[in-house]
């Protein structure tokens, strides 16, 4: 099992101009990080071989793993040609993560205004022969594809399991975020057991919650339940960080946990006490 971030967490820098994330990769080591999860936002890699070389280096030169690489796909699209096109997309970017020599790769799924259960019910198994395409062709760099928890519409730990399940490939499971399933106003802790059994490598993020009742003003988001969330340092918000960790060491998983800072705080300073957090509470666990 290895401790590590997200260059997600360092996005905000990034997106700024104030680090490459050749940069963030360094920084991320020096906080103590065991692994990177490569998530192109603020920067590319399509048709950008000499970056995706440049990452490997970096991260062999500062000697953490790379553990995933993340990607935005739909596949709720309103004709059978763009569909094609986007699973043909997606494809590319998996010959992007053999490249990156990952064996994992997370991309998005679907994402839609009517997030309904009538709306899932009606379209997961076309859903589901997008990400089964998408799968099999991994399979020949060995790679294991996954959904996240994310995006409200596949979200709640029933759909993501009832989409994996669906998919039936042994190289498709879950991106499992443990703050995640709040923003559905699901139990995380609950839904993490539930979900564990699927999963490929695990995020490890926090939110500060308040009820529909008390909105606290600019910078929260709301739930699909009406509730309010902003991003925390790992440990410090209202999530049960403490008891998904102890489950997730109980169950015997030993693959990669990833941090994903996305609070208000600096992103330096709240990625590296979420990271040190968290290992504390492997420890206890």
């Amino acid at each position: 099992m290895k401790i590590g971030v997200s260059t997600y967490s360092l996005y905000r820098p990034i997106h700024e101009g104030k680090i490459t994330v050749l940069e963030a990769i360094g920084k991320i080591a020096e906080m103590g990080g065991e692994h990177v999860e490569i998530v192109p936002v603020g920067y590319t890699l399509t048709d950008n071989p000499e970056l995706v070389d440049q990452i490997v280096a970096k991260a062999k030169e500062v000697g953490i793993d790379i553990s995933n690489y993340a990607i935005g796909a739909n596949f709720a699209l309103d004709s059978e040609d763009e569909v094609v096109k986007e699973i043909e997309r997606v494809k590319k970017e998996v010959d992007i993560a053999a490249r990156l020599g990952v064996k994992l790769m997370r991309h998005d799924v679907a994402s839609r205004s009517d997030i309904s259960i009538k709306q899932f019910n009606s379209e997961v198994g076309r859903l589901a022969e997008a990400c089964r395409q998408i799968a099999d062709y991994a399979a020949q760099y060995g790679i294991t594809t996954s959904v996240e928890n994310h995006g409200y519409y596949i979200q709640a730990s029933d759909r993501v399991q009832t989409l994996v399940e669906a998919v039936d490939r042994s190289n498709f499971k879950t991106t499992l975020d443990v703050g995640n399933f709040m923003c559905v106003d699901e139990d995380p802790v609950i839904a993490v057991r539930k979900n564990l059994p699927y999963a490929s490598i695990v995020h490890i993020k926090d939110f500060y919650l308040r009820p529909a009742s008390q909105n606290p003003g600019e910078g929260w988001f709301t739930t699909a339940g009406g509730n309010y969330l902003r991003g925390a340092i790992a440990g410090h918000g209202d999530i049960n960080l403490r008891e998904s960790i102890r489950l997730i060491k109980e169950s015997g998983y030993d693959g990669y946990l990833s941090i994903e800072f996305e609070g208000m705080e600096d992103a330096y300073q709240g990625t590296r006490i979420g990271l040190e957090n968290v290992k504390r509470f492997w420890d206890e666990a």
